[in-house]
């Protein structure tokens, strides 16, 4: 989750420059206000070793403000991306709110990283005793409000990616001193659809260069080496994922092995399904999503929903906008990838959302953000404030995906026949446009999940339906699902279905003065993908105990596409994009039914033919 920065050396200077919201994989430096003196930070800092119940000393930063008066709140923060080096020279733009009202900031090395004591494992299971990230998190708040000088006993935690998952795991056993936290870009399940799968399908590329980077060293020289300037073709010819790990990662990384050798949904993953220990939702929680966020998407939305199955003091709520990882907590941030909205929605969210909610929650001052969900809403590039979620008015509104590549909102008359493709392992769907940089540290990963799928569209292994131009504008708000009613010539197989919302051709007015690269960045035509997601056949039935396909047997796939709020505006047009390959992000399926994927000997991978028939459609949750 952000994982590193652009490179190391960046993310331990931005570290410096107190950037603890660990942004990943960040583009520049973070913007900083004026220092009242030029020779003087505004925080004094100090690092110790906290102590946790089985011993080990936890590497620890204290940033405090040096003109604070009185007892102040502690916002702690736990990271495995290290913590700040020395105080910053001045405060740090997305820090800005919540300097003015005033915070003791912590930040904390996980257990095993940096200069902290122990083992890191990336594990998220919570267990009877620890130590586990939960009881770290309970001793290191227990240990922070008793020995901290000049805090009120008061603490809130916050954080993106990581550091979001670590300050959402507390609320598994909360310490009474935590009054308020903000998960964000969290997770709660490895199998599901953050970072480590979709839908069980493995995430091939941020695998190696995530997972590695995290395990090969503990601190930050473990970075994942290619050997190809496209990552396409690097992983192309690694082969199958236990090829790559014996020849690149060489046992490492205890989890890159633990991912190869449980390729089912057992107990490896259910045992660390932290949220199940949720209980009655006592700690305001802020929980936080970008719905074009390419690491993780899923995690804060269904922490959202298990905590308000049990929040009788509707203390839970969500913020969720058009952002890719991260990217809510930069001010002034007013782009989807290539799409300028022209509205500043993060300086909205950090001084209007999240710096009230604390302000409320640990100062004791002012109101806390109305609403059960915030949405900066797409299409429409405005706020909105929902009171309930799902939305009582959203109907569930079906587009049929017709034989003859159109999209209607009439179903199709009985005889109408499928369309297909024949899906090569050799070949497969690049995920974005090659050559592929690698995860970090380059700064194309940020965007792909908005970037123009043109890119594919003319490809004979990916079939696209297109609707006519809309009439009238079309709002969609809250779960988007697909279903697919397909076949395989194979025993196994997947789908990736992409819901995109086409921009008209005369969008923009292009000039013909324009520098050089100007046309093809146009957005007269762009296709932006607003939902995508893979489901692999083999798990249809069941994740825990594979099964495989019947060739040519047409079988429903449910291919859900998570929650969003978007405007397909008149005169656009709704498109769909179907494939059965989105490399090198998810592995490759052989198409070949075989025990354990992973391990798949280069003779599995075998072409298919695929075939997409009548009754295939994507339900909508429209907002009339």
């Amino acid at each position: 989750m952000p994982k590193p920065f652009e490179d190391f050396a960046m993310r331990r200077a931005a570290l410096a420059l107190l950037l603890a919201t660990v942004l990943a994989p960040a583009t520049a430096p973070a913007q900083t206000a004026p220092a009242t003196a030029a020779s003087q930070s505004p925080f004094t800092y100090e690092k110790l070793m906290v102590p946790m119940r089985d011993g080990a000393r936890l590497e620890t930063v204290i940033l405090r403000p040096r003109d604070a008066k009185g007892p102040l709140p502690i916002l702690f923060q736990r990271t495995p991306y290290g913590v700040p080096q020395a105080a910053p020279p001045a405060v740090p733009a997305s820090f800005a709110a919540l300097v003015k009202d005033g915070y003791i900031f912590v930040f904390q090395s996980m257990r095993g990283r940096f200069g902290s004591d122990g083992k890191f494992t990336l594990s998220t299971a919570v267990t009877p005793k620890g130590p586990d990230e939960a009881t770290d998190a309970y001793d290191a708040i227990d240990w922070l409000v008793k020995n901290l000088p000049g805090n009120n006993g008061r603490v809130g935690m916050w954080g993106i990616s990581y550091p979001g998952f670590a300050a959402a795991i507390p609320l598994a056993r909360p310490h009474p001193a935590l009054k308020a936290t903000s998960p964000q870009a969290a997770w709660i399940d490895y199998w599901q659809n953050d970072d480590l799968h979709r839908w069980g399908a493995l995430r091939l590329s941020y695998m190696a260069d995530w997972v590695y980077s995290l395990q090969a060293d503990k601190g930050d020289a473990g970075e994942f080496t290619y050997d190809s300037v496209d990552t396409y073709d690097f992983f192309l010819r690694a082969g199958s994922v236990e090829a790559l790990e014996k020849r690149y990662v060489q046992g490492k990384s205890a989890m890159i092995t633990a991912l190869i050798e449980h390729p089912n949904h057992d107990e490896f993953y259910t045992s660390q399904r932290w949220a199940d220990a949720l209980g009655k939702t006592t700690v305001p929680t802020l929980n936080v999503a970008g719905y074009w966020d390419q690491e993780d998407p899923w995690g804060s939305w269904q922490i959202f929903r298990k905590q308000r199955q049990n929040d009788p003091n509707n203390l839970s709520q969500m913020v969720a906008g058009p952002w890719a990882h991260g990217t809510w907590s930069r001010p002034g941030e007013h782009k989807l990838g290539s799409i300028d909205y022209k509205v500043d929605s993060s300086t909205r969210f950090v001084e209007e959302i999240q710096a009230p909610f604390f302000r409320h929650w640990l100062h004791g001052k002012g109101a806390p953000p109305q609403g059960l969900v915030n949405s900066f809403q797409s299409g429409s590039w405005t706020w909105r404030r929902y009171d309930r979620w799902p939305l009582a008015e959203a109907t569930a509104t079906t587009l049929w995906l017709r034989a003859d590549g159109s999209i209607s909102w009439q179903a199709p008359a009985p005889g109408e026949g499928c369309r297909s493709y024949v899906s090569d392992p050799a070949n497969p769907v690049p995920f974005r446009e090659r050559p592929i940089s690698p995860t970090y540290p380059r700064p194309e990963w940020r965007w792909w999940e908005a970037a123009d799928q043109r890119f594919v569209d003319h490809r004979p292994d990916v079939l696209s339906y297109v609707s006519a131009p809309l009439d009238a504008d079309v709002t969609v708000t809250g779960e988007i699902l697909a279903q697919l009613q397909a076949a395989t010539s194979g025993t196994d197989s997947d789908f990736v279905v992409k819901l995109i919302d086409v921009f008209p051709d005369d969008y923009e007015k292009l000039d013909n003065a324009a520098p050089l690269g100007a046309y093809p960045r146009q957005l007269n035509g762009y296709q932006l993908p607003v939902a995508m997601e893979v489901r692999r056949g083999r798990f249809l039935k069941s994740d825990v105990t594979p099964q495989p396909l019947v060739p040519g047997q047409v079988t429903a796939w449910d291919v859900p596409l998570r929650e969003h709020d978007h405007v397909f505006k008149k005169g656009h047009r709704i498109m769909v994009q179907v494939q059965s390959s989105w490399f090198p992000v998810i592995d490759r399926n052989p198409q070949k039914f075989v025990p354990n994927i992973a391990k798949a000997a280069p003779e599995d991978f075998v072409r298919a033919e695929q075939q997409v028939c009548p009754g295939s459609k994507i339900v909508l949750p429209v907002v009339r």
